[in-house]
């Protein structure tokens, strides 16, 4: 998590744009110094990129700055929209790991920070790669609900109700002489068939 990571997070190939992510605490001095400033957070700004090394031209880019925490990994972030040329992009990843502190960034990378930052759970990590693998609008729509936290927080639901149904039952263990709620054990009983019930129609996919 201490090296900034650098990868084309666009589609491969020739393309009118392709955009080029940069995470990690040397973001900022990076996208200073090839394109000479820091834009406003959030604001897309047209900038000429340049080789810090020799000061050559790369290209006219959107470039966009995020500082930590607000950005998709909770780390530092630049975007690079650049032309989508295959020398355009080349260019400027080759100038990117030169840079001191940079490295390439492994498959996954971006979302295993964003997981590890806690701005992403597991749900949402996996529905956000069913989402980029949607090849059908009910694969889209069940990977949204899923990126968007909804099955975390179904999840995080079932979990709350299993605790307390618990903590009922303990207290019938640890307190048999005690005044407790009369038909206790059919109550638990009744609650955990009705998760056992909801567990089994959402991986049939019913729900």
């Amino acid at each position: 998590m201490n090296q900034t990571i650098f990868a084309l997070s666009s589609g491969a190939g020739r393309a009118g744009i392709a955009v080029i992510r940069i995470s990690g605490p040397q973001s900022g001095v990076t996208l200073e110094a090839l394109a000479g400033r820091l834009p406003p957070p959030r604001l897309a700004t047209l900038a000429r990129l340049r080789d810090p090394g020799d000061g050559s031209p790369l290209d006219d880019a959107l470039i966009l700055w995020f500082p930590a925490p607000q950005s998709f990994t909770g780390e530092d972030v630049v975007e690079l929209h650049v032309h989508g040329g295959t020398a355009v992009v080349a260019a400027v990843l080759d100038v990117l790991g030169r840079q001191n502190g940079l490295g390439m960034a492994e498959p996954g990378d971006f979302t295993r920070r964003a997981f590890l930052s806690g701005k992403l759970d597991l749900t949402g990590a996996e529905g956000l790669i069913d989402l980029i693998d949607a090849q059908t609008q009910a694969q889209r729509r069940q990977a949204l609900r899923q990126s968007d936290g909804r099955l975390g927080r179904l999840y995080d639901g079932w979990r709350d109700r299993l605790i307390a149904l618990l903590a009922h039952f303990e207290a019938a263990i640890d307190f048999p002489d005690e005044e407790l709620p009369d038909r206790l054990e059919e109550t638990v009983r009744t609650g955990i068939l009705g998760i056992e019930k909801e567990l089994t129609q959402h991986l049939d996919d019913k729900q």
